[in-house]
């Protein structure tokens, strides 16, 4: 790539028809700031089969500036295809409704003009420029090229507001950049002092906030928003603000505003897409990068990364707290407002959150902000190769068909366990793609195929090409691109290709999805069905015993207690020789080669499979052990049991994890029970018993089904509008609440004893049994010697 070449990171992209024709517009971050990029009278271009083409000719005349190309392409109904090119993008949706009512489809209209630019180019996230002419600070019509591995600076701003509890805004924080502020409403009292690090700036009006907002963004001009819940709550209290007071929120490039849309399956859920910067969500960047929290508040998460919270930590007295600084010390509430933003700032770093996004966006060819889009993400790389094997893509819709079978859960052999090691099918999934050489267009070829000798065959009937293909090489080189990463310990590199190459599967067998196909997704379930019932039975030769399997993972008890480094080495040798097997027999058997590669996993050195609750039939997906690594540090790992849920209490939690420990251990654990049954039933684990569960709508909206949960809020807003506070679980939130003899009731408004039969009964002695049972015993029958207890 020549030196000259300027090079860019796309932060937003958009097109829009006028008169001229199809405009694209892209907002590129540069080393040397942010550049737009302008691309104008770009065609639009959709597919229609040659049978329909009379359809096509016949609309020409109320559907203008369209015109029919003869291609070198065919539909996967190896129909020869023509192109369909319009000086409007729309025009393309106005033709595609009116053949649509004729049954006929008009292919891949549905591709926005910025995607196909990008996708047909190879372009990801990073971009060279070529050519070109500027316009007031503007580049266009230039060339664009990929830059896989341009990385900018971007500069950030948290965002964070603070409202009353009718969302009237109150204060508005920025931070991450010099120009470190709060507005704040209201008048400074005569004898404020400016607090130190940060200006606070008093504004008479909420009309002034904005204006001082629109003026802080056109003035330090960030590349990123980043903030708590920033879309949902705070730039919509902003953008309703703004409109009550009837003057524009302008937080895009060139003083533009937000270009709000809904989410189309996702009610009252919005979108805030702003030209030249994108909007990140701590919340969704967090789960997009699979981190996973009992509570996605911004306390808890700070707890947890950071050991350290919010200024004002106890959520049943945020507001009443929050109204009393900004009616009686502003002051103190910019602090409180700042140190949000601060928080955010210091946890997108501890998870490296922004680098993730960035790296998201370099792999999927989707903007930096745009967390969800697998199926996006799959069309920008399939789509370019598939048209340069000669196919488009079939419409959504256009294949029918039920789901297919999901990944093979073995039925679990229950009890406990002496040297159990785990084995565990590399990505499998991806891998299965590469080997069988599962892909849509192969697909379609092997359904076309005159002579099915070469084919290679899959479940269901289903056949291959062997030549041609996309899937299998873009998974490769997805897999070649982790590899390298993990090598540089890019983490979150690594985790976007690992993420984006699991994803493929799963799109595939998504009828939203333009390639949904139940044969495609069966090819690559029930094989790996296939995989862990021959590998279960490669084991079981062996003389060992496969307790459990999960999709890609089998679960060997090898009979009789081995030493750490026996276990190790009995694992390391397995996963060799099986590796080696399928290597063998699908290089003899039909002529592929094998990216299929079992790994060892783990070596529990004591384990614990238990029953389904009230049955003899083990369970799925809950389990313990006693893990044990190669330097020989031990650690309990829990899987889907009460000890790794969050609507159990720290009671029950701390109770299994003592029995099993002790059972682990082969420490007396008879005692254990009795003991902690005793004090919780003499109030001693008090403070274990609450309950905390999510409202996960409005209170009003629980009407024929009342869990306790709701019962509790409502005890509480009651309580609080008795006490002359604002309610704070009419729209949803987190309540805290104990089991009494009156029933649930909030901590802040518990009027009632506690009732310490049900926390007996309902959260120790179901996982008491479920652990006792195995070993000989039960709960009942080690407590009702001890008859005071009851």
């Amino acid at each position: 790539m020549s030196s000259s070449k300027r090079q860019g990171f796309i932060l937003t992209r958009n097109w829009r028809d006028i008169r001229a024709g199809t405009e694209i517009e892209y907002w590129l971050a540069t080393d040397t700031g942010p550049l737009k990029v302008l691309l104008t009278g770009q065609t639009s271009v959709a597919f229609v089969e040659d049978r329909h083409k009379g359809a096509v000719e016949a609309l020409l005349g109320v559907v203008p500036d369209v015109e029919l190309r003869e291609l070198e392409l065919k539909s996967f109904r190896q129909a020869p295809v023509w192109g369909v090119y319009a000086k409007h993008f729309r025009q393309l949706g106005r033709l595609a409704r009116a053949l649509q009512q004729q049954g006929v489809s008009l292919l891949e209209a549905d591709v926005r003009p910025h995607e196909r630019y990008l996708m047909e180019r190879f372009i990801t996230a990073g971009v060279a420029l070529e050519g070109g002419r500027n316009d007031n600070a503007t580049l266009v019509d230039c060339k664009l090229l990929p830059a896989p591995d341009f990385r900018p600076a971007l500069k950030v701003v948290s965002l964070d507001i603070e409202t009353s509890q009718h969302q009237d805004l109150y204060s508005i924080a920025l931070d991450g950049m010099d120009e470190r502020v709060v507005f704040m409403l209201g008048e400074p009292p005569a004898d404020a002092l400016q607090p130190t690090g940060f200006a606070l700036i008093h504004c008479a009006t909420r009309k002034a906030m904005i204006d001082h907002l629109n003026e802080w963004f056109a003035r330090n001009d960030p590349d990123i928003i980043i903030g708590w819940n920033v879309i949902q709550f705070d730039l919509r209290v902003l953008q309703k603000t703004a409109d009550d007071c009837a003057t524009p929120l302008l937080l895009g490039r060139e003083g533009r505003p937000i270009a709000w849309r809904t989410h189309p399956g996702k009610q009252d859920y919005l979108f805030a897409p702003m030209p030249g910067r994108a909007v990140i969500d701590g919340i969704e960047a967090l789960r997009a990068a699979v981190w996973s929290f009992p509570s996605f508040s911004l306390e808890n998460v700070s707890q947890e990364l950071l050991g350290e919270g919010k200024d004002i930590g106890d959520e049943y007295d945020k507001m009443a707290e929050i109204e009393r600084r900004f009616q009686e010390d502003k002051p103190s509430l910019a602090l409180y407002n700042i140190r949000d933003c601060e928080l955010v700032l210091r946890i997108f770093e501890k998870a490296k959150l922004l680098q993730f996004a960035m790296e998201r966006a370099h792999t999927t060819g989707l903007q930096i902000d745009h967390f969800g889009g697998s199926i996006a993400a799959f069309s920008h790389h399939y789509l370019p190769r598939m048209h340069r094997m000669g196919y488009v893509a079939p419409n959504v819709g256009d294949v029918q068909g039920k789901s297919s079978p999901g990944g093979y859960v073995m039925d679990s052999k229950p009890g406990f366990y002496d040297s159990v090691v785990v084995l565990d099918y590399k990505s499998l999934y991806p891998s299965i793609i590469r080997t069988f050489l599962v892909d849509p267009v192969g697909l379609a070829e092997g359904q076309h195929a005159d002579s099915p000798e070469r084919l290679i065959k899959g479940p269901r009937g289903t056949l291959f090409s062997r030549e041609k293909h996309c899937l299998p090489e873009i998974v490769t080189t997805l897999w070649r691109a982790r590899d390298e990463a993990k090598r540089a310990r890019n983490e979150p590199l690594s985790q976007a290709l690992k993420l984006v190459m699991n994803s493929f599967a799963g799109v595939l067998g998504a009828s939203e999805c333009r390639f949904f196909n139940p044969d495609l997704i069966s090819a690559i379930t029930l094989r790996g069905h296939e995989m862990v019932k021959v590998t279960r039975d490669f084991v079981e030769k062996r003389g060992y015993e496969v307790i459990y399997g999960d999709t890609d993972s089998i679960f060997i008890w090898l009979k009789r207690t081995h030493s750490n480094e026996e276990a190790h080495a009995v694992a390391a040798e397995l996963a060799r020789d099986i590796n080696a097997w399928w290597t063998q027999t699908l290089r003899d058997e039909q002529d592929l080669e094998s990216f299929l590669e079992i790994e060892f996993d783990t070596h529990y050195k004591k384990f614990f499979m238990p029953t389904i609750r009230g049955s003899d039939v083990g369970s799925k997906k809950r389990y313990a052990g006693l893990s044990v690594d190669a330097a020989g540090k031990e650690a309990m790992i829990y899987r889907g049991l009460e000890m790794a849920r969050s609507d159990w209490t720290l009671l029950a939690r701390q109770f299994q994890e003592g029995l099993l420990s002790r059972v682990f251990q082969g420490l007396p654990y008879r005692d254990f029970v009795i003991d902690y049954a005793h004090s919780t039933l003499a109030g001693k684990k008090d403070d274990l018993l609450v309950y905390r569960k999510r409202l996960r709508h409005r209170l009003d909206d629980y009407v024929a089904n009342v869990p306790p949960q709701v019962r509790a809020a409502r005890i509480a807003d009651e309580y609080n509008v008795r006490m002359d506070r604002p309610k704070q679980y009419q729209n949803g939130g987190w309540i805290r609440y104990v089991m009494t003899q009156a029933g649930p009731e909030p901590l802040e408004a518990r009027r009632s004893p506690i009732d310490y039969e049900h926390y007996l009964s309902k959260q120790i002695q179901p996982i008491a049994d479920s652990i006792l049972q195995p070993l000989g015993e039960d709960f009942t029958a080690l407590t009702s010697a001890q008859q005071e207890l009851f």
